[in-house]
């Protein structure tokens, strides 16, 4: 029996020429074309366990680092962080879902091992 731990989450572009996909237990955030060829591949010690995703209508990646505490946005190319948008300091604790409002200009994360979310207003 082989088991599959490659893909955890997706999401695509607004343009849908991209897919990207979170892969905890390789420790990546993975961009594919639409025909499925590999574009880039991420790693950073801020992204350990990379999880929750969601892609943003400017087209900005927004991935949980599960296991180092953080929020990061990466760039749409998938290959450079652009900045970390949130750690520990700010309260977040095993980052499992990430959500841009476009109405509010806030980011929305929720937690595995907690009830409460977070809410970061963003310019």
């Amino acid at each position: 029996m082989l088991l599959c731990f490659a893909v955890d989450k997706c999401a695509v572009s607004p343009t849908g020429d991209r897919l990207y996909i979170s892969s905890y237990w390789s420790n990546k955030l993975l961009t594919l074309a639409r025909d499925g060829t590999l574009l880039a591949k991420y790693s950073d010690p801020a992204l350990h366990g990379p999880y929750g995703l969601q892609v943003t209508p400017a087209g900005q990646v927004l991935v949980c680092g599960y296991l180092s505490d953080t929020v990061l946005q990466v760039g749409w190319e998938g290959q450079r962080k652009l900045a970390t948008l949130a750690t520990q300091e700010d309260g977040v604790r095993y980052p499992w879902s990430v959500c841009y409002s476009s109405t509010t200009s806030s980011i929305i994360v929720g937690q595995k091992w907690d009830d409460n979310i977070l809410v970061f207003r963003v310019e």
